[in-house]
């Protein structure tokens, strides 16, 4: 998989007071991935290759079409080829548990969905504004600023494929002891939200009580929103919250930092989670 998660190119370098040099470069792989619920197309997605079923299973979630693992009865990669007739790992078909509503048709994605933007391709723009299975979080775990000050940090410690490209972002699960519980990069950072959640929910693990979600972009409605659909009561960003999101996230009872760096941040929503000490 390693093959498939990073490609090399030939590039040339123009820099101040330096000579023009060619030389290789590595970067992160972009592949769409189609995704059928019951052998019915639902969604395609432009992502990095890798972790797919976790990807998958949490784009689900973040859907509302499932919240829990008996919900998910299997996943499956279809017959897919390249030129060279290779098999791509390119279309997964995912079938849900007998008594498991399907997708809502109004929810199907009619365009493919951009590793920058999660939600561009909604039918309606009434399905951005689900309903959680979760409700109100009301999480009574309380959380160390030093601890959530260090993640950013502790996430960049585990970002292999970015070290090599990059060009990835991350996101990063933690408990409140600080122990790191997944970490997944992609191209897209709403993708790497949904694998995390994704393995959380094939593990068994929603609602996500007690966690703290680290995350290496900004903090847009979208990844607020997917937080919820997991129930993550803590969403902690290296960069600015939207409006919007600082907006769901008080309404969802969920604590929400932003500018994350250096052992600092700003609390937009729930900062009686965070003690001083």
């Amino acid at each position: 998989m390693a093959g498939r998660l990073v490609r090399r190119t030939r590039v040339t370098r123009f820099a101040p007071d330096e000579r023009t040099v060619q030389r290789e470069d590595a970067l992160a792989v972009e592949e769409p991935l189609e995704v059928r619920v019951g052998g019915s197309s639902f969604s395609v997605t432009m992502r990095s290759p890798g972790d797919d079923f976790d990807l998958v299973a949490g784009f689900l979630v973040s859907e509302g079409v499932i919240w829990s693992a008996d919900q998910l009865s299997s996943m499956r990669f279809c017959a897919g080829t390249d030129e060279q007739g290779l098999q791509t790992f390119n279309v997964i078909d995912a079938e849900l548990s007998p008594g498991t509503p399907p997708p809502d048709t109004g929810l199907e994605r009619h365009v493919y969905t951009s590793s920058s933007c999660g939600i561009c391709g909604t039918a309606s723009i009434d399905a951005v504004h689900k309903a959680t299975h979760f409700g109100q979080l009301d999480d009574e775990t309380t959380w160390s600023a030093e601890l959530l000050g260090s993640l950013p940090d502790r996430l960049r410690d585990h970002q292999k494929v970015f070290d090599r490209t990059g060009g990835v972002h991350a996101a990063g699960l933690f408990t409140a002891a600080g122990e790191l519980l997944c970490l997944r990069e992609d191209v897209g950072r709403h993708n790497a939200v949904d694998k995390v959640v994704g393995w959380a929910l094939r593990e068994g693990r929603l609602p996500l009580r007690g966690t703290c979600l680290q995350v290496s972009g900004r903090a847009s409605f979208e990844l607020v929103q997917k937080a919820h659909m997991a129930g993550i009561p803590v969403l902690a960003a290296v960069s600015a919250p939207s409006s919007l999101a600082v907006e769901h996230a008080a309404s969802a009872g969920m604590t929400l930092l932003g500018f994350s760096r250096g052992g600092a941040f700003n609390v937009y929503a729930g900062a009686e989670r965070i003690t001083a000490g």
